[in-house]
């Protein structure tokens, strides 16, 4: 799988949110989000749907289009680009880089550590 490009993640997006979406219901949908036309939205579904990103089904009188890839997938697939792309792919500089930009709330704080214990303990097994 490929990144997703800006324009790619809003389609994306709002088939994650609902699936299988009608052509018209997701030209109004980034006509909303984005303010795209509906040529430019049609484009994108048939280049989408060209690049195995999403499926179409055309029963005749609609067209509704599927999303091809799980929204955890390309989540992760861009986490690993952007690490790898802006802190050479080291995770303590990019949580020092948060950290120093933005105060923790205690919540915040308490869900790191939980999340570094359970990184721990898989390092142990």
């Amino acid at each position: 799988m490929k990144d997703l490009s800006e324009a790619e993640w809003n389609i994306m997006e709002s088939l994650w949110q609902e699936a299988p979406k009608v052509g018209s219901r997701v030209v109004a949908d980034m006509a909303e989000r984005t303010g795209w036309s509906r040529s430019t939205t049609l484009t994108m579904l048939k280049r989408m749907s060209g690049k195995g990103l999403i499926a179409c089904e055309d029963n005749g009188a609609m067209k509704a289009y599927i999303p091809l890839i799980k929204r955890e997938d390309a989540a992760k697939r861009e986490t690993e680009s952007f690490l790898k792309r802006v802190y050479q792919g080291s995770i303590s500089m990019l949580v020092s880089s948060f950290v120093e930009r933005k105060k923790l709330s205690r919540e915040e704080l308490e869900e790191l550590r939980q999340i570094l214990d359970q990184a721990e303990e898989r390092q142990d097994d």
